[in-house]
């Protein structure tokens, strides 16, 4: 993936995030990360139980006059953001109870079409002190395109799922809050910003909808979590900050991440773009024969291989005749099947899925 030469690329831009977009070029961002003041409209201190004060969010940055003056400003952040996207970009937008929900009806009013809506569940929330409501244990992140006729996108299924143990993965997240030596602080020991996100939480969200070399603009980067995320997973940045003091430690933060320069390690290979190998290869190459009996894992069904690479098993009717994706599909009474991970076949003692014969096929045409 080839960045725009022109943009300003792994840099902090100081400056209003409106204006600044405005004068990005169009259509020339992969990805939107946003995490806008989430206007708390915090009525006087808080306090824990031995009245020590709670650090909260009570920055100027999070004031707002009223609702009419936040939905102004995210019309405002969403338009420009809107514009700068590629035509085949995405933005992901997180926020609290505060503000979610009317950042979310303005993304769509403005055309922008949800794909999800995450809920990333804290392992360690901040307690309600007062006990007068629930524990505020999650964040929402909404995920979302251009539009609703958007037909490209970038997302990594088959990356998330490995990441998962090989399960898919899921729209409710359970990772901790920023903690520890992940948490920028002071000379003094206090926190340089008040709502740091954890790197983990972008390490998601860029390895879903990403590519290797891409660019990612933050409009609100604060202590810089997603530069350095970027920066790490081989991804471009573009940090917009309007407060100094966050820029530079965002920028002090960023330049001791070592980026992953290897490409097999940075490259996240999709199996739907990789080549495809019909059945009948494997049976031509003499992998698997004709005659030679396939079985599912638990071995409750079983199907026999026929010369031309289709099976047959076993029915009440004579036969269940087709693909390995169909035979697999009836068997079990499925709308569908991936026949290359259902069937197995034994080899030296062990019952293996014959995917592992595609995945020899897709090496030998990589190495030729």
């Amino acid at each position: 993936m080839v960045p725009d030469k022109t943009l300003p690329l792994d840099q902090i831009l100081l400056g209003d995030c409106i204006e600044t977009m405005n004068r990005l070029p169009a259509r020339s961002v992969d990805l939107v990360f946003a995490d806008p003041p989430y206007n708390l409209q915090l009525g006087g201190d808080l306090l824990r139980p031995n009245n020590s004060r709670v650090d909260g969010v009570d920055d100027e940055w999070d004031r707002f006059e009223d609702f009419s003056a936040y939905d102004e400003f995210t019309r405002g952040w969403l338009k420009a953001a809107r514009r700068i996207l590629k035509d085949d970009g995405a933005l992901w937008v997180i926020g609290s109870y505060h503000n979610i929900f009317r950042v979310g009806a303005i993304l769509q009013d403005l055309g922008f079409w949800i794909m999800n809506d995450v809920i990333w569940r804290k392992t360690n929330p901040m307690p309600n002190f007062r006990g007068r409501r629930f524990t505020n244990a999650h964040e929402t992140l909404i995920w979302c395109t251009k539009g609703k006729d958007q037909k490209s996108y970038s997302f990594n299924y088959d990356a998330l799922k490995s990441l998962n143990d090989d399960q898919q993965m899921r729209s409710d997240w359970l990772l901790p809050l920023c903690t520890g030596p992940e948490r920028l602080k002071d000379a003094e020991g206090r926190k340089i910003h008040p709502t740091q996100k954890p790197e983990a939480l972008l390490y998601r969200v860029l390895m879903a909808t990403t590519q290797p070399g891409g660019v990612v603009l933050d409009p609100f980067f604060g202590s810089g979590t997603t530069g350095a995320v970027a920066r790490a997973l081989g991804r471009h940045y573009i940090g917009l900050e309007r407060d100094p003091a966050y820029a530079a430690a965002a920028e002090a933060r960023i330049a001791k991440v070592a980026p992953m320069r290897e490409p097999d390690i940075v490259a996240i290979r999709s199996k739907r773009s990789e080549p495809r190998v019909p059945f009948g290869a494997i049976v031509e190459r003499g992998m698997l024969r004709p005659g030679e009996v396939l079985f599912d894992e638990r071995k409750r069904w079983s199907a026999k291989i026929r010369a031309d690479g289709t099976l047959i098993a076993p029915s009440r009717d004579g036969g269940i005749q087709g693909s390995i994706h169909s035979v697999g599909a009836a068997v079990q009474g499925a709308p569908a099947c991936n026949g290359w991970t259902f069937w197995h076949c034994t080899r030296d003692g062990m019952a293996l899925p014959i995917d592992i014969f595609r995945q020899q096929v897709r090496a030998e045409l990589a190495a030729g």
